[in-house]
């Protein structure tokens, strides 16, 4: 506990050297990175720390030394770490071909595009695990002994950023260890820097590393079929291209068992769809307003090109048919808002008929009703006197409601001098000021009146509708008084000045 809070109070405000110091504390050795085109440590000789981890204090005087540096996570054994680095969007693709769709793995995006794919080292595997480059698949490195990889959120001299491509970062996801049935994608490099131990050659047989020989041509026939499927070939392409490759291995396979391997993968196919399918659907049936697709990605933990395409699908096919359960929504791509189809029943002959007895500035109140669970808009221009009406509301009507008040722009100072102007001494207001600017409905009290000053939106007006409805379902006997910007001239507030 004493380790993580002397953690966080070196938290300044130099973003990269707060997450080196997190990654220690997450077990992983950091060594300082140039941030030039060369992405050499600055250390002399950083061999040390692929046996040791540097403190905390030597991370933070390295960026005193040089507070541009990149973070640099030394892989292998001492960081418990392997990384594939994906630079070319074929290596990417290859990698996935060989990999579980369900394999959940934190996966870092690069400046220029290419993805770090982070897995745990296999421990106690008997592998010791160099670091190289595929000897024929183009831009794809492993980065294990002897290597290190650039970590989020370091910046390069041209100012691009590292950054998380499934928002699941290593602090989120720890990385899994790569599965056993793909040992295969890590025996297939070079590795100059080494690739050593018995199980290689238990792992393999009879240590050779061909594909299609006895003793490994039934996984690689059925590994060719589900790329073959997954690829969108029909099942006679794919069994008669099966059928070629079974005449070829060494001995032959069977050709009366390819209908099987093809049946089998079409199988897991539809399963893996359909298993998306009804997870999109779950989690839309419990999803309430408006949404991205990258949420739906994000909260079912799809991370393959194949889960996403998958989930998209089911959003479109949610969009037809006589009764939809989805619409499109703000002319975005991806934007969907769930249909309602279901109308609560208003009993209007046992509903209390008494007033909210509130009293407005100018005396509103005689010219309409306050009921219990209204909202009611006050839009301005800016600088229009928003905020002096609404504090009007709480002088006219603190002493008989409770009143709080969710200011997003105002602090104690600024209250102090507002409220010094009206003619009631400081200590005798009685309402509960709030500083708040965002999720207004987390803080609603449904029987109090509730003041935002103001629902502040700067882009995707569209939204101010749906934060709107968030805060009428959370009142029951009071009401929501809303300050909303509006453009000069405009006739309705959109929460914000659009700029043309």
């Amino acid at each position: 506990m004493g380790m993580e809070r002397s953690a966080l109070d070196d938290r300044n405000t130099q973003p990269i050297l707060s997450s080196a110091l997190e990654y220690v504390l997450k077990g992983y050795s950091i060594v300082p990175v140039r941030p030039d085109g060369d992405k050499k440590p600055y250390l002399s000789q950083w061999k040390p720390y692929q046996a040791k981890r540097a403190t905390r204090e030597e991370i933070k005087a390295w960026w005193q030394k040089w507070p541009n540096a990149m973070i640099g996570i030394v892989t292998g054994k001492i960081s418990n770490l392997l990384v594939l680095d994906c630079d070319t969007p074929e290596a990417y693709q290859w990698l996935q071909e060989h990999l579980s769709d369900t394999l959940l793995t934190p996966i870092a995006r690069t400046p220029r595009g290419g993805k770090h794919v982070y897995f745990s080292y296999p421990e106690g595997s008997g592998l010791t695990i160099g670091s190289d480059i595929h000897p024929d698949i183009k831009g794809l490195d492993l980065r294990a002994e002897g290597g290190y990889v650039i970590a989020p959120p370091s910046v390069n001299t041209a100012g691009k950023l590292y950054e998380w491509a499934n928002e699941l970062s290593i602090f989120e996801v720890a990385p899994p260890p790569f599965p056993e049935p793909s040992l295969s994608v890590i025996k297939s490099f070079a590795f100059k820097g080494g690739i050593r131990g018995d199980a290689v050659t238990e792992r393999s047989g009879k240590g050779d590393d061909r594909m299609f020989v006895e003793g490994r041509r039934d996984n690689d026939l059925f590994h060719i079929a589900n790329c073959l499927v997954r690829g969108g070939a029909t099942q006679a392409e794919a069994t008669q291209t099966l059928v070629v490759l079974a005449r070829s291995c060494t001995p032959p396979f069977p050709e009366g068992d390819i209908t099987a391997k093809v049946e089998s993968a079409l199988k897991r196919a539809a399963q893996r769809e359909g298993s998306i399918a009804s997870d999109v659907r779950a989690w839309v049936e419990t999803t309430s307003g408006y949404f991205e697709t990258t949420a739906c990605h994000r909260e079912l933990q799809l991370t393959t090109k194949e889960q996403m395409k998958a989930a998209n699908m089911e959003l479109l096919r949610l969009c037809e048919g006589a009764s939809p359960i989805l619409e499109h929504y703000g002319g975005r791509r991806g934007s969907y808002r769930r249909i309602e189809h279901d109308a609560e029943d208003i009993d209007f002959l046992t509903v209390p008929t008494q007033d909210l007895d509130l009293r407005w500035p100018f005396e509103i109140e005689r010219f309409v009703r306050t009921l219990p669970k209204n909202i009611i808009v006050v839009a301005g221009e800016p600088n229009a006197g928003k905020t002096a009406f609404l504090l009007n509301v709480v002088k006219l009507n603190m002493g008989k409601h409770d009143i709080r008040y969710f200011s997003s722009e105002m602090g104690a100072l600024e209250f102090q001098d507002r409220l010094s102007k009206f003619d009631i001494p400081l200590d005798q207001w009685r309402f509960k000021p709030k500083e708040r600017s965002s999720n207004f409905a987390d803080v609603i009290a449904p029987d109090a009146v509730n003041i935002i000053d103001f629902l502040e939106i700067h882009d995707e007006f569209y939204k101010v509708g749906k934060f709107i409805k968030e805060i009428y379902d959370k009142l029951d006997k009071g009401v929501a008084i809303i300050g909303l910007q509006k453009n000069t001239g405009a006739s309705h507030g959109l929460g914000g000045v659009a700029r043309g």
